[in-house]
Formats: C-alpha cells, sequence, structure tokens
C-alpha cells in the first residue's frame, strides 16, 4: 500500500474513499477521449476535509485533481500524472437563498439545474447556463468560466457571481470577493480563480449574484441564404441599445445535417439560421421582439416568432435536432470552441470552409454568435489512423485562423490537456511569466492539477 493509500484509510472513512484500481478507473476521464488512472479517489464532504486533504497532498508531494460530475470536455480533471482525484460530488448544498439582495449561496457540487430551480422559487435565475445544466457542477462551471446561451445578454460567471470560498496550494483557507454590488477593496481574487481549472485554488463555496427572471420570452427563427447576411444581422442586433437575451447560429454544413437527420424542414437555399431569444416585462415584450425582428428580417429568407411555450418548442426543434444528428454520424467527434470578434465571423466560417476541403475533414459549425463563440466540430473517426492525422493539421490551422482574427482559443470549455500545447500562441511571453508567478504564490509545491496550468514560456 502506497503512503497516500495509507494516510487516506486514516483519515476518511471507507465510504469516502476508493483504492482499488478498478474502482478509481471511472474517476479517470472527463468528456474528453482522455483517461488516466488515479492512485486514489477522495470525496469531501466539508472545507476542513478539502484543507486536510491538501496539506497531505503537499507533504507527500502527491498531484491532486479536484473534479465535479466531469461533464469537461478538455481533459482538465484527467489524472495524467496519478496522484488524489478530490470529487467534490457531495458537497452538493445550496446553503442560503437571500432575495432581497440577490444572491445565493453554495457548495461546488450542487448542480446547475439545482441552483436554477432554487432560485427560480424566489423569482431569480443565475445566467450561466451550459447545456449540461442537468449534470454539470456549480464548481465545474466557475472552474470553466462556462456560460452558455444566455452569457450574450447577461455574462458569464465571471460577471455573476460575488465571492468565493476556496483552498489554496498550501491547504490554507481563504475568502474572496464580497455580497455587495460593488467593492475594490484588494485584488479581485474571484476573478482569477474563476477559470483557473483547478490550478490556483479548490472552490469550496460561491456566493452567486442573482438576475430577476424576465416576465416574458419570445422567440424568433431567421433563415438567412449564406453566412455572410446572417453575420450582418448579428452585427446589427448587437449593436441595439437592448440585446437579445440568447442569439445562436448554425451554418450550412449544420442545416444540412439537421434536415437529413432530424427530418426538419427547412428551405433547400438555407446558408445559414439565427435563433433570436428576446425577454423582458409584459408591457414591453411586443414592440422588442418587433423591433428585432424588423433587424433579423433584413436580407433574410423568412423569420418566424413564436410568443407562446409551444411555438417557441416548435421552433428550438431545429437547433435541438443537431446535437442528435451529430451523434449518430460521428459519436467521438473533435469539439471546440473558438471565439471570434462578431463581425469577423463571416471570416472564420469561410476559412474553416476551406479548411475543411483541404484536409477532407467535415466541419459543423453551430454556437453563441452573439458572443462570436462558434463551436467547431470536427466529424472524425479515431480508429481511423490516416484521418486522426488530417484531423489534427486540420484542428492546428483551425487554431491558427482564429488568432488571425484576433480571436481567443477558448471560449468556455477551457484549456485542460487538449489546448494546452496550442495556448503559446495565443499568450505572449510575459503574460506567461506572470500567471507562472501567480501560480506559484497560491500553489509553491505546484501539486494543484498539475500540467493544466499555462506553459512556462518556451515551454
Amino acid at each position: 500500500m502506497t503512503p497516500l493509500a495509507r494516510e487516506l484509510e486514516r483519515l476518511l472513512p471507507e465510504a469516502d474513499r476508493l483504492l482499488d484500481p478498478a474502482d478509481c478507473w471511472a474517476y479517470g476521464s472527463d468528456n474528453s477521449r482522455l483517461h488516466a488512472i488515479p492512485e486514489a479517489v477522495a470525496f469531501a464532504r466539508d472545507a476542513d476535509t478539502v484543507a486536510e486533504l491538501v496539506r497531505l497532498c503537499r507533504r507527500l508531494g502527491a498531484p491532486l485533481v479536484v473534479r465535479g460530475r466531469g461533464t469537461g470536455t478538455t481533459g482538465a480533471v484527467v489524472p495524467d500524472r496519478g496522484g488524489l482525484v478530490l470529487s467534490l460530488e457531495r458537497m452538493n448544498r445550496i446553503l442560503e437563498v437571500d432575495p432581497g439582495n440577490r444572491w445565493l449561496i453554495a457548495q461546488p457540487g450542487a448542480t446547475n439545474a439545482e441552483i436554477q430551480t432554487t432560485a427560480g422559487e424566489h423569482g431569480f435565475f443565475w445566467p450561466p447556463d451550459p447545456t449540461s445544466s442537468a449534470f454539470c457542477t456549480l464548481g465545474g462551471n466557475l472552474a470553466y468560466n462556462s456560460a452558455g446561451p444566455h452569457a450574450v445578454k447577461y455574462g458569464t460567471p465571471r460577471e455573476n457571481t460575488l465571492g468565493l470560498e476556496a483552498v489554496a496550494g498550501t491547504g490554507q483557507r481563504f475568502r474572496t470577493g464580497v455580497r455587495t454590488t460593488k467593492g475594490v477593496v484588494g485584488y479581485d481574487l474571484t476573478r482569477l480563480l474563476i477559470g483557473s481549472e483547478g490550478t490556483l485554488g479548490i472552490i469550496t463555496e460561491a456566493t452567486l449574484k442573482l438576475t430577476p427572471r424576465p416576465e416574458c420570452t419570445h422567440l424568433l427563427q431567421a433563415v438567412y441564404p449564406d453566412i455572410e447576411s446572417a453575420a450582418q444581422a448579428v452585427t446589427r442586433l448587437m449593436a441595439r441599445a437592448e440585446s437579445p437575451s440568447a442569439l445562436e447560429f448554425m451554418d450550412r454544413s449544420a442545416i444540412t445535417m439537421i434536415r437529413g437527420y432530424g427530418g426538419v424542414e427547412l428551405p433547400e437555399e438555407a446558408g445559414a439560421i439565427l435563433m433570436i431569444e428576446v425577454d423582458g416585462s409584459a408591457e414591453g415584450i411586443a414592440g422588442r421582439a418587433a423591433g428585432i425582428r424588423t433587424v433579423a428580417a433584413d436580407g433574410a429568407l423568412h423569420v418566424d416568432m413564436a410568443d407562446t411555450h409551444e411555438a417557441m418548442e416548435r421552433l428550438w426543434k431545429v437547433r435541438k435536432a443537431l446535437s442528435p444528428a451529430l451523434r449518430t454520424i460521428a459519436p467521438k467527434k473533435i469539439n471546440e470552441d473558438v471565439v471570434v470578434p462578431v463581425s469577423r465571423i463571416p471570416a472564420l466560417i469561410g476559412g474553416l470552409e476551406e479548411l475543411a476541403t483541404r484536409h477532407a475533414i467535415r466541419i459543423v459549425n453551430f454556437g453563441h454568435a452573439g458572443n462570436g463563440n462558434i463551436h467547431v466540430n470536427l466529424l472524425v473517426n479515431p480508429d481511423d489512423p490516416e484521418e486522426m492525422q488530417r484531423a489534427e493539421a486540420c484542428l492546428d490551422d483551425v487554431f491558427r485562423l482564429v488568432l488571425s482574427l484576433d480571436g481567443s482559443l477558448s471560449g468556455e470549455h477551457g484549456i485542460g490537456l487538449v489546448k494546452r500545447p496550442f495556448v503559446g500562441r495565443e499568450l505572449d511571453p510575459a503574460a506567461l511569466e506572470l500567471m507562472e508567478g501567480v501560480r506559484a504564490a497560491f500553489d509553491p509545491d505546484g501539486i494543484l492539477n498539475p500540467g493544466k496550468a499555462p506553459p512556462t514560456p518556451g515551454e
């Protein structure tokens, strides 16, 4: 038995630890295709246990990877260097809801859906709403700064989190942020921790900023002959004083897939689709939706609008048909979530079409047009070595294209293991050196999720 296993037997009850490799197997992966078996798995139920486990790993020099439900796609919670996987899925309580101050305090293991349900009982919601909200945890949302379609109007977790409690790599517990809507005392460690993928500290509690639920929601589906027309509409929509609450995009290849596998009727000449959600008060929603429709209609083949639940479900059927179609055609596809300035979406899509032809790789694009956050799906078969070789070259060119358009390599999926080799292309050596110094301050021995932090200059 290893020293780590012996110490875990001493510290934790049998129900809160896994030591057999067969039992640990399931905690060696996330929603990527990467996998590595950890030396052990621990389940924490409170912040004191988290701190004690961090101190143990520091004393033994053992890597420590913290995880929620493993819905991430970049390998950020894969324990590729062994050590301990610390699961926070049992720290899942919602501790306090304060409608008067518009906050909710929860532990990291609570799911996004549980938070939305609790907030909804008081007439509020927490704006970040990833597609995996029924399964993903708050801790994961914060670790990746994962947002979802409503970020276009309401922002990401960074804009919707007031403060955190966390444990540094030293085992020291600390608090960040405020419980007020203003506060400038000290450095903004809250926003620094959010998006750090467990490399700076382990979040044990979060104070979330809630938003009142809108009284009404309308949905528009605008069909365009080409990506240029759709992108021009996006630019016009985002220039309005009142932004859409969601603005989703699908390109021609996605439309073709839906038509073939989803049984959805769309015109043959459809080259792009925008799904535009508008929310607001009952008194003002009709006028707001009419204004959005007028802007969206310029250059469109047609625009449909829905103002009832049934009608909105009918329009959303187009978007909801895409994921099942993708799973049918390419269950092991490569899914990237790059970001470019909104005005450069046409150049991105045009470039992706050229790369698909050059590398003989089918690419399907959709995503959050209002943020320029496009999900680029390379439909590949990992069991075909020759195709995977072409896909790797294609992916390299995808990232090069994105950066040439002043974009970013990740909008909400994080870096993990998958994108770490490319980070040096986006961040300059001086920035990477400063980040290394920040990492050393939080985690001087480098035990927290090693190999996932931004690389050192030249690495």
